[in-house]
């Protein structure tokens, strides 16, 4: 779009640029730039549009795009020409990805290059290696708490092993997501040793005060996020005399967007590691980034500002890569995520789908698909060029963010039901199998999330602990179950490593001193592969889970209608331990997946007949596409087995 002000400040821009830079071919660069440079000033003013040094820092900012523009390589500057003409590559339904902690699961980057058969095995075609930039032996946050963003920890290896890497998924069609953690970084990085020595400058990147003052009013409105271990949101730093907002850990110091120069070092850093191979970046802790008096310093709407302009800068450097937004916020909140916007994602491509995590847990553990079809509902609708992430499990606890009134609805007391599921997947509520932990108990308002694995979550440790056949085979099928309504559920589904080979808790972290006082070790395993090559081995727990996983990964790589553009209906159904959901390919609306998933450990009744006038759907050509069998019908009723799930080709 032509605009005058924001076209001269452009002229000047260009004029001033560094000769060195002058001299590249940027043709590409510059039609982007052109493109993109009224959004992108129109952001950066809003933001700092303020400040005496405005014109610098777009200077500087412009420059930052050009660098590492030129730094990019010509593979992956053909890799942004493709997928900008297919900008919708991300939406089809043959993305299935894992996420892993690179030492949990072979040591470090080497080991893990040596894996990529086991991915291909398995039929993932998306890696999320979840954080290995340097950060300290101890205070690490599971490598969230960053002290050099530009460098490999070196447990993990180098940059050359991310390299090789990179260039090896690459080879095999996999695609590699990177961490990049916006929100804060650890008191050992660089620029807050320089702030603790007194350096105003990098004072300045953080939020830094010389008393209690503003910290109280911070605190009269800002929620604690892990109120066990680090209450409140401030930490004196002996070392500089000064309170310091942390708001996750007092190793872990927040950034101060509110400094353009914060926000270009961030963007640049974003861009380093895209040029390093990363097809995807993981943006950690988004809902954070501006911080407000008076408010819970969460959701702001700047956040979404510094979001809007990080992806138009990308766009111009790095038009290839996809943002996910790491923000586990209420349904209402996380949409925003995606950019409010009719069609393009403006902020993020990816978000993560913690409400339907949340919600199949539910249904866990309530055994009926009450809260979870009322709480869909309530999601609303993504953008037609974004997609979810669906998951089970993660390296994060389970929150409870249910919204109350959908609680209400579903018939329970929110209260007492949130106090329900914490006690059941603890094991304190009758003779629940799961094997979890509390996590995050706040004895103020009583909120507590949940730490535990998959595998022992749904009761297969204790099932093996017992030698109880039937409760293994039980929770085996609840396993296939659950990944089956990520499979399908639109979006792209992520497996979370070990969950694929029935991992259960890792109690080991307790022997760490500095994993300990951390419950959320319990569900970071080390990857035993005697057990993992047990996969091999017909009828045991790991091939029963592998084999089914991954013929549920084929299976849906080859069905139209499970691409995410807004083609799924839910559908209500009277037996409320059924979950039913009707996905159409958008080129084919005749051929349709009914999906039906059972999440009662006791047989049940989908009566056909009640499904509604849908006159594509006809039920006498029915096919379970996962077994390759067609079920009969019993007087229009279909019968499911306990954790039974159906994917149905009706023509």
């Amino acid at each position: 779009m032509y605009e005058q002000v924001s076209h001269s400040l452009l002229n000047e821009i260009l004029d001033k640029l560094n000769p060195e830079i002058k001299k590249r071919d940027l043709r590409h660069f510059y039609t982007r730039l052109g493109a993109n440079f009224y959004a992108i000033y129109s952001l950066f003013h809003q933001l700092y549009g303020h400040r005496d040094d405005f014109k610098a820092q777009a200077l500087r900012l412009v420059e930052t795009l050009a660098r590492q523009y030129i730094a990019r390589s010509g593979l992956l500057k053909k890799t942004d020409i493709e997928r900008e003409k297919d900008y919708g590559w991300f939406l089809g339904q043959q993305w299935a990805g894992m996420a892993l902690y690179c030492d949990g699961f072979a040591k470090n980057l080497k080991g893990l290059e040596s894996k990529v058969s086991y991915f291909q095995e398995l039929g993932i075609n998306l890696l999320h290696i979840m954080p290995i930039l340097a950060c300290p032996q101890g205070a690490s946050d599971g490598g969230y708490a960053v002290s050099n963003f530009r460098e490999i920890n070196a447990r993990a290896g180098t940059l050359d092993d991310l390299a090789s890497l990179s260039r090896t998924l690459r080879q095999r069609g996999i695609l590699l997501v990177l961490d990049v953690v916006l929100n804060h970084s650890s008191n050992e990085h660089e620029w807050a040793q320089k702030a603790r020595a007194g350096d105003q400058t990098y004072q300045d990147y953080y939020y830094i005060f010389d008393n209690r003052e503003m910290p109280d009013l911070y605190e009269e409105t800002m929620p604690e996020v892990f109120p066990e271990t680090a209450p409140g949101n401030f930490t004196w730093d002996e070392g500089m005399g000064k309170w310091v907002m942390t708001v996750f850990n007092h190793y872990q110091w927040d950034l101060n967007y509110n400094n353009p120069a914060v926000f270009i070092e961030m963007l640049d850093i974003v861009l380093f590691w895209a040029n390093r191979g990363a097809d995807v970046i993981r943006l950690d802790a988004v809902a954070f980034l501006w911080k407000k008096i008076g408010t819970i310093c969460q959701n702001e709407r700047e956040a979404h500002l510094v979001l809007q302009l990080m992806k138009d800068c990308c766009q111009v450097t790095a038009p290839g890569v996809l943002f996910i937004a790491e923000a586990i916020v209420a349904p209402v909140e996380v949409i925003k995520y995606f950019g409010e916007d009719a069609v393009i994602a403006k902020e993020c491509e990816i978000a993560y789908n913690a409400t339907y995590m949340a919600l199949l847990w539910d249904a866990v553990a309530t055994k009926n698909a009450k809260l979870l079809n009322q709480g869909i509902q309530s999601l609303p609708n993504k953008l037609d060029r974004a997609t979810w992430l669906n998951y089970l499990r993660g390296h994060d606890d389970i929150g409870l963010g249910f919204d109350d009134m959908d609680i209400l609805r579903a018939g329970y007391d929110p209260k007492e039901h949130r106090r329900f599921i914490i006690e059941y997947f603890t094991g304190a509520y009758g003779d629940s199998p799961a094997k979890g932990m509390k996590f995050g108990s706040n004895p103020k308002t009583g909120d507590a999330r949940i730490s535990g694995s998959l595998a022992s979550l749904v009761g297969l440790e204790a099932a093996l602990l017992t030698g109880n056949a039937d409760e293994i085979e039980k929770s085996v099928k609840l396993i296939l179950l659950l990944h089956s309504m990520i499979l399908s559920f639109g979006g792209i589904p992520l497996l979370y490593y070990g969950d694929e080979i029935g991992t259960t808790n890792n109690y080991g972290y307790r022997d760490d001193a500095s994993k300990a006082s951390d419950n959320r070790w319990l569900h970071r395993p080390t990857m035993d592969w005697a057990k993992a090559a047990l996969r091999n081995q017909h009828g045991t727990v790991e091939q029963q889970i592998f084999d089914g996983l991954k013929k549920m990964i084929a299976v849906r790589k080859g069905i139209p209608a499970f691409a995410d553009y807004n083609n799924r209906e839910l559908i209500g159904v009277e037996n409320p331990h059924l979950f039913v959901f009707l996905r159409t390919a958008p080129q084919q609306p005749t051929n349709a997946i009914l999906v039906v998933g059972n999440l009662d450990a006791s047989p049940q009744i989908l009566d056909m007949n009640t499904l509604g006038n849908r006159g594509h759907l006809q039920y006498r050509t029915m096919k379970d596409l996962c077994s390759g069998e067609s079920p009969t019908l019993s007087n229009g009723q279909l019968a499911l087995e306990p954790y039974q799930f159906y994917w149905l080709s009706i023509q």
